[in-house]
């Protein structure tokens, strides 16, 4: 099988994986006409990267691409915001607010990050070879998509869900929980930025850094195990799939991108020092190690 072939059967496969997910988490979905809320989510994610790619294809930039994923993330949740909202009138509910206001604090933090690095930095190694190729640039765009769906489905799924639970101990502890994730995210990135600013060419092991090799990549998976906790009451029978929300996180961070690019990135520049060797033997690779 050719490479672009494989290209297209990946990019096949992730739509069709979606389409799956969202059949099932459409399940007691809120209706917009003759299609679910859920579906219509769905179209918004897959259409926004693919509209965007069309023109950074063609100018061989990768500049808006992490924004885009952002700004799926915050039109999707309001959305499905939206037509919760037309659903239940004068109601309250405090769940899908929650989830909502949690997915926008954290998509709006990471869309400006991002987006603010790439200007900086003017390119991203990891696109250097994909956008030259258009069912490879194609495949990163649609891949995108899937992890914009995948990543909020379980939020999504509850806020277009009919059910309206009162405040529980899901929302307070899942709270607690995504507040926890989000800080540990949002410092670990902070303290990284700062220390590339003053330090050129070193890896960095204070702070948050000290605890764990990947600090970040840990907060975010954290913090989407909270909403998924805050969203559960809401779910009905098959919109428990919705809950592979964390594990897609987990998987996608430490098996696919993220921690195995990286690892493999520091090895390569600094693999040889001392310095490096003796912290990558006593920093875990991902859960922070408190005690030493």
């Amino acid at each position: 099988m050719s490479n672009t072939v494989k290209e297209y059967v990946t990019i096949t496969i992730a739509v069709c994986i979606s389409v799956l997910i969202a059949l099932a988490c459409a399940q007691g979905s809120l209706i917009v006409g003759e299609y679910p809320v859920l579906f219509i989510c769905l179209l918004i994610t897959f259409l926004a990267q693919w509209l965007v790619f069309i023109p950074s294809y063609y100018f061989s930039t990768e500049r808006f691409y992490d924004l885009t994923g952002s700004i799926t993330y915050i039109v999707v949740t309001l959305t499905a915001l939206y037509h919760k909202s037309n659903f239940i009138g004068h109601r309250s509910d405090l769940r899908s607010l929650l989830i909502a206001v949690f997915i926008l604090v954290w998509a709006l933090r990471l869309g400006s990050f991002l987006f603010l690095r790439i200007l900086k930095d003017t390119e991203d190694r990891r696109f250097s070879e994909w956008k030259k190729s258009f069912p490879m640039f194609l495949r990163v765009w649609t891949l995108q998509g899937l992890w914009v769906f995948l990543t909020s489905v379980a939020g999504v799924t509850a806020i277009s869900s009919r059910k309206i639970i009162d405040p529980d101990i899901f929302l307070y502890i899942g709270s607690l929980i995504w507040v926890f994730g989000f800080l540990f995210e949002s410092i670990a990135d902070y303290q990284k930025r700062k220390f590339r600013s003053e330090n050129q060419n070193q890896f960095i092991q204070t702070g948050l850094w000290s605890l764990s090799r990947h600090p970040n990549y840990f907060g975010e998976i954290v913090l989407w195990s909270g909403i998924a906790l805050i969203a559960f009451p809401a779910l009905t029978g098959v919109q428990c799939v919705s809950l592979v929300s964390p594990v897609f996180v987990f998987l996608l961070l430490t098996r696919v991108s993220g921690v195995p690019i990286l690892e493999k990135h520091a090895d390569e520049t600094w693999g040889k020092k001392k310095e490096y060797k003796k912290y990558k033997e006593k920093t875990p690779v991902l859960f922070p190690r408190i005690i030493k």
